[in-house]
């Protein structure tokens, strides 16, 4: 795949109008980032540095916002499932949407800030 429109496509109707969210959210919390497939997933890079990446798996959405995101929000991230720089959104539970515009919006600051 070339495209997140592509890779979005790939998917159960359901899980592509969650993933067409995330997507809207993160592209709005960071409107200069470059959209791009990279590791077979959305990824969003700002300065040519990664801010962060998502993917669509059977049961959850797989949000990585390594390393300073996770640090930055273990409490609120702390309720779901993670895995090594990863964690995991579970699909049939509502999209912590708000959740993820703000560890985007930290990303892009802090990407900034070191630009």
């Amino acid at each position: 795949m070339k495209t997140v429109e592509e890779y979005i496509a790939t998917f159960p109707l359901e899980t592509q109008d969650i993933l067409h969210q995330i997507r809207k959210t993160i592209r709005l919390a960071a409107p200069d980032s470059k959209e791009t497939i990279s590791y077979g997933m959305p990824a969003y890079k700002l300065q040519g540095k990664p801010l962060v990446f998502f993917a669509a798996y059977k049961k959850h959405i797989g949000f990585y916002a390594t390393p300073t995101g996770h640090e930055a929000f273990a409490k609120e991230l702390s309720v779901y499932k993670q895995g090594k720089g990863s964690v995991q959104f579970p699909l049939d539970k509502p999209m912590p949407l708000d959740l993820i515009k703000r560890i985007t919006e930290f990303r892009v600051a802090e990407n900034l800030t070191k630009g």
